[in-house]
């Protein structure tokens, strides 16, 4: 009976990876729950509940989820709002935990109106900036308890005191820290089977435990099943509203985008292809049940979904008992979690938040085009020092306004600016028809007429994933893109990586100037397509095909 439900056959590889996944994730919700302002026991509870009820209802099989450092840098954000207007953590719950029910709702409306759709049309240099401010929040507001220092509020707050890092910082912290930071970057290299977090936390709290190290602690945990918190929700002053609302909002648009990002991650390991609507209603109800408990929302955990495939996890029952052994640890560990430093947090924590930052995008502020590298810049300022939601909403909108002016000054300049025409190349142009009819089981022609931006990206991808797996090459006529910003610059560098994987060369016909200045900028030209696989007119690359062919059936 069972077997309708549930292949047997995947049951040890989602137990084995649901277990990983758990250990894995166990450290980093303690951490995100202590960085969230609300304790690690909000960590913990948002894991579970996040953990279970994303992988129950949501739309990617191996998806484990769980608090995230973007997830958890914006709770920390209303945290500390909501004491600053309530005095307490107490008094500031009922604010935060209607945030929190609203943003998981948001998230299950998105689900059924089909946002998703949408969300993958934020431009690249808004994306990289938000997540690299994101980081460095993380880096920033650790300096203080890697130190054995209270936690500042805001990473403003953490720079106008940074003198008190080398005035009161504790050295037994600094130590212990730093071991946790080697630990972590280092035990990879002995085995990858444990994860290197969970190494440098039990390691490095035993250090302290047994030295008798005066370091700040986590403190107690509460034992056994969390209890709801509704109380008070209906007595919230209504001049809280707008900032529920705003926090709400942003939760539940960043929740959709990492969720939604992992999922693409998990389908190209595993083959499959995520339901984007579906995922986003599970994590709005994994979001929801986690502000009732008192836990920190989450969303789709790269690291835990990829330790989860890596491990033999295949079905959503893995994600399940990911959440599930966190609950395990809460019933029966509780006690021992309340031994490990702070300190210890912090350094799992800054190397995390390092990984966060987007150093390519960054690397390349000074090649991309420049209105890219300016909104990058900006959303990556405020989104550190400001606001997170200003960070946004000013990125997205200045990205829109430079790409109409940039169109409008091609359009004055003589060069077509137009959509997006022809792309499935099931039509060959005219000069195309004689090879097409010879060739046209070994070789796809791919037309582009228009800008290669954030716009189209997306678009671009799904069509290139739908291409046959048998073909030999794949020609992308570029004589019409007058113009490619930094979203089409990576997203023409995942394609012709993904098609070289599989065997399929790509030749890139008509290039013009700007198109190819980037494109040689950021070192796709030549690293990723020879010289070789460049051609200025379509006969030529037909020509070189040709060649190749009949050399290949004579060695053949």
């Amino acid at each position: 009976m069972l077997s309708k439900f549930y292949n047997f056959k995947n049951f040890k590889g989602d137990f084995t990876g649901g277990l990983v996944a758990g250990v894995v994730a166990l450290p980093l919700a303690l951490a995100f729950g202590v960085q969230s302002g609300m304790g690690a026991t909000a960590g913990l509870y948002g894991a579970i509940a996040v953990g279970i009820f994303a992988a129950l209802f949501g739309g990617t099989a191996t998806q484990a989820s769980g608090p995230t450092g973007p997830m958890t840098v914006v709770s920390a954000t209303l945290v500390a709002a909501a004491i600053e207007m309530n005095g307490t953590l107490d008094n500031a719950m009922s604010i935060i935990v209607v945030t929190f029910l609203l943003g998981g709702l948001f998230q299950i409306l998105f689900g059924f109106l089909n946002i998703a759709s949408y969300v993958k049309y934020f431009p690249y240099p808004v994306v990289s900036g938000f997540m690299s401010g994101v980081g460095l929040i993380i880096v920033i507001l650790q300096l203080f308890p890697f130190a054995g220092l209270d936690p500042s509020k805001s990473t403003v707050a953490v720079i106008q005191n940074l003198p008190k890092l080398f005035s009161e910082a504790n050295l037994y912290a600094l130590a212990l820290g730093g071991v946790t930071i080697v630990i972590y970057y280092l035990f990879p290299l002995i085995t990858k089977a444990i994860p290197s977090a969970l190494v440098a936390l039990i390691a490095a709290s035993l250090i302290a435990y047994f030295t008798k190290m005066d370091v700040p602690l986590i403190g107690e945990i509460p034992a056994g099943l969390p209890s709801l918190k509704l109380g008070g929700i209906l007595d919230i002053d209504p001049s809280a509203f707008g900032m529920i609302l705003e926090y709400a909002v942003v939760l539940a648009v960043l929740g959709s985008i990492d969720s939604l990002l992992t999922s693409v991650i998990a389908d190209n390991m595993t083959k499959t292809r995520h339901n984007s609507n579906r995922e986003l209603i599970g994590q709005g109800i994994g979001n929801m049940l986690a502000a009732i408990i008192g836990g920190i929302p989450g969303a789709g955990a790269t690291k835990g979904t990829v330790v989860n495939i890596n491990a033999g996890g295949r079905t959503r029952l893995s994600g399940i008992l990911h959440g599930i052994f966190l609950l395990a640890v809460l019933l029966g560990l509780g006690q021992l979690a309340a031994h490990i430093p702070l300190c210890v947090l912090a350094g799992l924590l800054i190397p995390i938040g390092f990984k966060i930052v987007d150093f390519k995008g960054l690397k390349h502020l000074l090649k991309v085009p420049r209105a890219d590298a300016i909104v990058l810049i900006l959303v990556l300022f405020i989104t550190t020092f400001g606001s997170l939601i200003q960070a946004v909403g000013i990125g997205v909108t200045l990205a829109c306004l430079l790409f109409m002016k940039k169109s409008g000054d091609l359009s004055e300049q003589g060069m077509e600016v137009g959509n997006v025409s022809d792309l499935d190349g099931s039509k060959p142009w005219q000069d195309e028809i004689e090879f097409y009819e010879a060739y046209k089981s070994k070789v796809i022609i791919k037309h582009l007429y228009g800008p290669l931006f954030f716009g189209f990206t997306s678009y671009f991808k799904d069509q290139i994933k739908e291409l046959p797996d048998d073909i030999n090459a794949v020609i992308l006529r570029m004589d019409r893109v007058p113009y490619i910003d930094q979203s089409g610059i990576y997203t023409l560098e995942d394609v012709i990586f993904d098609l070289r994987e599989q065997g399929i060369e790509v030749l890139l016909v008509g290039l013009n100037t700007q198109p190819r200045d980037m494109l040689t900028a950021v070192d796709i030209i030549p690293d990723l397509v020879p010289e070789d696989d460049l051609f200025d007119e379509i006969e030529a690359s037909f020509v070189y095909l040709r060649k190749k062919f009949k050399q290949q059936a004579v060695e053949a």
